[in-house]
Order: C-alpha cells, then sequence, then structure tokens
C-alpha cells in the first residue's frame, strides 16, 4: 500500500473496522437483500464510520464527540461509550449516564498515564442497579502524534477478547481523525502565517512610496490626491484583511488594478501596462494575494532601475482545467541563480514575494503548480503559473 501515512492510516483502519464488523450480521442469506450478510456488515461499518467522521474532524471537542459518539457505539455495539480530553467528559451514549458518566474521567485515568488500552472490571465500575447492563469498561487512549490527548471508553456487561480488540481498533481510527484535524489545523495555520509575512515583507516598501506619492499632489492636485488616498484605503483594506485563504481572479486582479494606479501617480507614463484577461477565468478561485507580489516585483525590478518607459504585461487564459496566468516585464532582469535561491526559500533572495507564492501555490494544488520564472539580465522576467479551475477544499 502506497501513499501518505495520514492516508494509509484511514485506509488501515478503516479496514480493521469492517473486518470487526462482519461476524456482527452473520446468519442466513435474507431473500429481499442484495448481498451476503458480511456484506451488510461492512456497509453498516462503512456508513457509521462516514457519519462519525466529519464531527471528529474538527479535533477533540464537546460539539465534535457529542455527534459522533453514537455513531462509535454503533460500531462496538456496546451498553453505552463515552468519550473524554483527559479532564473532563466530551460526550457519552447509552445507558447508565446517571450511574456511570461523572466517573467516566476516573475511569480513564490510568490510560491517560500509561497510554495502553485498559480493562476495568465490576470492582472499578461499581454498578449499584442489580439490572444495569454496565458492569465493566474497556477504556482505549487517543493519540495524536504518539500524544495521549483524551479516551473512549466502551462499557459493557461483561468482556471478552473481541470487545478489547473491537475498542481498539475504533479508537486507532478516532486517533486518524484527530490526526488529520490536527494537520488540516497546521496547514490552515501555516498559511496564515505565510500571509502575515508576505504582508510585512511587501507592505512597507509598497506604503512609504505610495505616501510619498500622495503628499505631492496635496497641494498642486488636492482632486488627485482624494482620489489616490480613496484608492489607498481600498487597496489596504483588500490587502491585509483578516479571514480567508481564497478569494476569485476577478478579486485579484480588481486590487492589483488599484496597485497599478497608486504605481502611475510615482511613476506617471513611464509605466505602462497591458492586460488581457479571459472572462471564463474571471471566477476562478486563487489563494489570496498570489499575484499582487508577482505585479510589484516587475515594477520593483522592471521599472525602477531602468531608464525610460516600461511595460507590464498580464495575461489570463482559459485552458481547459485550468487558467494560465503570466506577469511580465521589459525590465533589467534578474540574475537566474538569484530566482533559484529564492524559490528554493533562501531567506537574502531579494524577489518581492516570490518563494512565498511558490510555497503556497505548491501547498495548495502540488508541486506540479509552482511558479515558472523565465529572465535573465537585460532581458526583462515572466513569470507563469497554473490555476486548476476546481480543487477539492478550494473555495473564496
Amino acid at each position: 500500500m502506497t501513499g501518505t501515512p495520514a492516508v494509509v492510516a484511514v485506509a488501515v483502519a478503516v479496514l480493521a473496522l469492517v473486518a470487526l464488523a462482519v461476524p456482527l450480521l452473520r446468519g442466513g442469506r435474507s431473500r429481499r437483500s442484495f448481498g451476503t450478510s458480511a456484506d451488510r456488515a461492512a456497509f453498516a461499518a462503512l456508513h457509521e464510520a462516514s457519519l462519525a467522521a466529519p464531527p471528529l474532524r474538527s479535533g477533540l471537542t464537546a460539539a465534535g464527540a457529542t455527534r459522533a459518539v453514537r455513531h462509535l457505539r454503533s460500531l462496538l455495539g456496546t451498553a453505552a461509550v463515552a468519550l473524554t480530553d483527559g479532564e473532563s467528559l466530551l460526550a457519552w451514549d447509552g445507558a447508565g449516564e446517571q450511574l456511570h458518566a461523572d466517573a467516566a474521567v476516573a475511569h480513564s485515568q490510568q490510560t491517560n498515564a500509561s497510554g495502553r488500552t485498559e480493562v476495568l472490571g465490576p470492582g472499578v465500575v461499581l454498578c449499584r442497579e442489580p439490572d444495569c447492563p454496565i458492569r465493566v469498561a474497556v477504556v482505549a487512549p487517543l493519540t495524536v502524534e504518539g500524544r495521549v490527548v483524551g479516551s473512549l471508553a466502551a462499557y459493557a456487561q461483561s468482556t471478552s477478547a473481541g470487545l478489547v480488540r473491537a475498542t481498539d481498533e475504533v479508537s486507532r481510527w478516532v486517533s486518524t481523525q484527530l490526526e488529520l484535524a490536527e494537520l488540516e489545523s497546521s496547514r490552515t495555520r501555516l498559511m496564515e502565517a505565510e500571509l502575515r509575512a508576505l504582508r510585512a515583507q511587501i507592505s512597507p516598501h509598497f506604503i512609504y512610496n505610495t505616501l510619498t506619492a500622495i503628499a505631492s499632489f496635496v497641494r498642486t492636485d488636492p482632486d488627485r490626491a482624494r482620489e489616490l488616498l480613496l484608492e489607498f484605503a481600498d487597496f489596504t483594506r483588500y490587502s491585509f484583511r483578516r479571514h480567508g485563504e481564497f478569494t476569485t481572479l476577478a478579486e485579484e486582479l480588481r486590487s492589483i488594478d488599484r496597485y497599478l494606479l497608486l504605481e502611475r501617480a510615482r511613476f506617471g507614463d513611464r509605466l505602462q501596462v497591458t492586460v488581457q484577461v479571459a472572462p471564463e477565468v474571471l471566477p476562478v478561485t486563487v489563494p489570496f494575494l498570489c499575484l499582487q507580489p508577482l505585479v510589484e516585483n516587475a515594477v520593483r525590478h522592471g521599472l525602477e532601475g531602468k531608464p525610460g518607459q516600461g511595460r507590464i504585461t498580464i495575461v489570463a487564459l482559459d485552458h481547459g482545467s485550468e487558467a494560465l496566468i503570466s506577469v511580465e516585464d521589459d525590465g533589467i532582469g534578474i540574475e537566474p541563480d538569484a530566482v533559484r535561491r529564492t524559490l528554493s526559500g533562501d531567506p537574502d533572495g531579494d524577489s518581492v514575494g516570490l518563494g512565498n507564492v511558490d510555497e503556497r501555490l505548491r501547498q495548495v494544488y502540488g508541486d506540479d503548480f509552482g511558479l515558472v520564472v523565465e529572465t535573465a539580465p537585460g532581458a526583462g522576467t515572466k513569470v507563469s503559473l497554473r490555476i486548476p479551475k476546481y480543487r477539492a477544499g478550494v473555495h473564496p
């Protein structure tokens, strides 16, 4: 079996759940049912697992545990199931809640300390009701990256090797879902950190130059200064928004138009811009601030060190399942080795935001979707990227 460790773990855990479920419905074939009892048991196990997985993907929380616990009890077929985070009871489903729920955290203490599955007998579970369906408990650890983060306890009238094994397998499957939740959370935090780093990198340079340009119009052309201030406010409002990893290509291009309007106030007729965009790609979802740094880089390397006029060409074309986007300038160009260092993560690279954008594109779409940079000293620079029109989990 190949694939990432998380995906492999999910596959192994689900197969284990199916293997445990098959004996549950063994018996004769039904004339009105399709398939064997083993088929029906496998389907039932997969169905319950599919219902339990989404709430667990939010992490080990009371809300997620409450939604998942009844499906976990269906998988185990026990009188009751409890989920704890080691310090408090997150959720209980089944019989005996009034008698045993308060003791669930105490029942999990040994498991939390040892990281091993523990079997608790009647002397520990202590049921005072003669007809109580709960006499024993099997408590298994829930782990994330080797850390015990909580427990799953299966309560029954008697214990068996099958119950211990089933509880172990279900707890491993739950742990896999919690690890996937942690991976998603880590990915989100990383994306947010990279956006903060990008803003910190590009903003001082641009803000200083823009405010200087606006100040030059305050006395000579107050109306122009007022218009530029409003555009600057709209641009910064978009650039520094605090929510959303993605936006549409139309929104990104609208922000770039404001940026170029502000830069024209500084460069005047020296800055020439050509934009060619296919209407079909305007709704395509793109990572937030994935194009503006490329345009700023074109201005910085294409014009600031070049005498006379400079041209920036922005192209976005429809290409089947992808949008093909490029930002090109006819400026002074960049040493290819400097670009390679920037894209490899060298902090000394001086291309504004290129490494950051390249890394985010690869994280979202895969290594085949990084930036392609064509440049040489005196030959200008062209930065190209491909954006899939549709990708699961990617939306504004």
